[in-house]
């Protein structure tokens, strides 16, 4: 049991390399929330895009990656954006709608297309050989994680769109908060465990058996998915 938790926090230390700065995503939002309660809409805007504009200077100063802070800087302005624009609070929350939405479907078309999306996640973080990924006995298990990150995202779509339609923004930033890193991290993990397991139910070859051309009977993927 010990080695098997140490083993999964090594994977995630892996998979979340340079994304552990929660706050890049979270702390805006709250901001605006909080600012939005006591002096309104405007002050609430501008609030929020200074707050993003100095974790992404902040980021700067101490050299670390500015990708996701960067991003977060560019996903407030984009909210900010469509806020003035409808002119109410929730507007704030609409380019989430759509990335949520967005997700949803890049997941889908991409299990459609043979080339499913937590495939892709996995090579660009591993980079094991691609055609690994495409082997019979491999691919249905990078299939069906990718579908249950389809279902992941799309029953927390339902939930953000059914607090956006009910007017709610104070609620919909609690869930988004719930919804968002911890909720992720729990999908790491089980999409880990359960990968694992069916990729050795399938009797594929390993990554190094892959690479080194070893003939079938085949010990499997041991670790990493």
């Amino acid at each position: 049991m010990k080695d098997k938790r140490r083993e999964l926090m090594e994977e995630l230390k892996t998979v979340l390399a340079g994304r552990s700065n929660v706050a890049d995503s979270i702390v805006p939002p709250v901001i605006f929330l909080i600012v939005n309660a006591v002096w309104g809409l405007e002050y609430a805007m501008w609030s929020s895009l200074v707050i993003a504009v100095a974790i992404t200077a902040l980021r700067l100063s101490l050299r670390q990656p500015l990708r996701y802070a960067a991003g977060g800087l560019g996903g407030v302005a984009l909210a900010i954006l469509v806020a003035l624009l409808m002119g109410k609070t929730k507007g704030f929350f609409v380019p989430q709608l759509i990335t949520g939405g967005l997700t949803v479907m890049i997941c889908i078309v991409s299990v459609i297309a043979g080339r499913p999306l937590v495939a892709w996640t996995s090579y660009i973080v591993r980079g094991w050989p691609p055609e690994w990924y495409l082997h019979p006995q491999v691919q249905p298990a990078y299939n069906e994680v990718t579908l249950g990150w389809a279902a992941f995202f799309a029953a927390r779509l339902i939930m953000q769109f059914i607090l956006f339609q009910s007017a709610r923004p104070e609620t919909l930033a609690i869930v988004n908060t719930i919804a968002g890193w911890p909720a992720t991290i729990v999908l790491l993990v089980l999409s880990y465990l359960y990968g694992l397991w069916r990729l050795q139910r399938l009797r594929g070859p390993s990554t190094e058996e892959f690479k080194a051309g070893a003939p079938p009977p085949w010990k499997g993927q041991r670790r990493g998915f």
